[in-house]
């Protein structure tokens, strides 16, 4: 007895050519095999980045509509409010510079409202707080 253990793990005994052509042939069959799972792999990450950019483009979407909706909502009520006041005011005993300047204002947030309408809500939220600042400005002559 030479000492070694007979195992099963060794190849079978073939012509030299036969093994190596099962060999290239078992390596060329498991690089397929890993290609087309990296293929899949990346088809379903870019599936997956595509879902959630829709996902962030519908989000943002809503955003934008609500931002719209509120800038010319709060253009529109600012608006009735500076007329109403300038009607108030112009019936009453108060300098024509008042009424005048919540006439103004309520034109100011006007202009803001639609605006807002159109998706200008950053230009839309400057010209709320300036036609606001002009019928405080107004009540102070009062």
């Amino acid at each position: 007895m030479s000492g070694r253990t007979v195992s099963d793990t060794e190849p079978p005994i073939t012509a030299a050519g036969e093994e190596r052509e099962d060999r290239g042939r078992a390596d060329r069959e498991r690089e397929d095999r890993e290609m087309y799972d990296d293929r899949e792999d990346q088809e379903h990450s870019e599936d997956q980045e595509r879902y959630e950019d829709q996902q962030e483009d519908e989000e943002h979407a809503g955003d934008a509509r609500r931002a719209r909706w509120t800038a010319a909502g709060t253009g529109a009520l600012l608006t009735l409010a500076g007329l109403a006041a300038a009607l108030l005011r112009a019936t009453g005993s108060a300098p024509a510079l008042v009424p005048a300047a919540y006439a103004l204002g309520a034109a100011v947030c006007a202009l803001a409202a639609v605006l807002g309408f159109r998706g200008r809500t950053r230009r839309a939220l400057w010209l709320l707080i300036a036609g606001t600042m002009v019928m405080a400005l107004g009540d102070q002559f009062d």
